[in-house]
């Protein structure tokens, strides 16, 4: 048995669960999606101090919920399953805000994007969790501490097609992660 087994398999020794999951909503890229976002990113200069997204991590959040009960997870999960449709969207301004986070964003947001959203925060209401009051701005973190970079002259065109959404917990296992908790789909019309 090596190291990590051992760690695993006494129970003494593994960290106590946390009480409360950190959730946020999001579109996830499929690999199509993730690898164009990759060969995207890698057009940009970056300096020493930029922090790249792991690839797998990669994602355009719809809504933060924060910290949760585990007891909750079930109940939430179900209540936030909204109708949606599918739709592309088109991700074409690299930017570089505040505080040194390399965005690629949209230009044009889909109107079906934008229904997404409100009927995600009117779900969000009805499970009496809060819902963020500023503006969305649907974008893909590429890197952060990234105030140095140079994003690319061309113009981006990362197509997504997207056709669902997913629940999503942070954890902070192995440096951090997160983890798909549920994965909800275009609804039949």
């Amino acid at each position: 048995m090596n190291d990590r087994e051992s760690a695993l398999a006494g129970s003494a020794e593994q960290p106590a669960r946390p009480s409360h999951a950190r959730l946020f909503i999001a579109l996830w890229p499929a690999v199509a999606e993730r690898t164009a976002l990759v060969r995207h990113r890698r057009q940009w200069v970056w300096s020493g101090k930029a922090s790249l997204v792991r690839a797998e991590r990669l994602h355009l959040t719809l809504h933060f919920i924060g910290a949760l009960e585990r007891s909750r997870i079930e109940h939430v999960a179900a209540g936030l399953q909204v109708p949606m449709s599918a739709f592309q969207l088109t991700l074409t301004h690299p930017d570089i805000w505040p505080r040194g986070i390399a965005v690629l964003r949209t230009g044009e947001l889909p109107a079906a994007l934008l229904q997404l959203h409100a009927q995600l925060g009117e779900a969000l209401r009805a499970l009496e969790l809060p819902v963020e009051a500023r503006r969305f701005r649907p974008h893909v973190t590429l890197a952060r501490g990234a105030a140095d970079a140079t994003p690319p002259a061309a113009p981006a065109a990362v197509r997504w097609a997207v056709d669902g959404y997913v629940l999503v917990e942070s954890t902070a296992d192995s440096g951090g992660g997160y983890r798909i908790l549920r994965r909800y789909g275009e609804q039949p019309g």
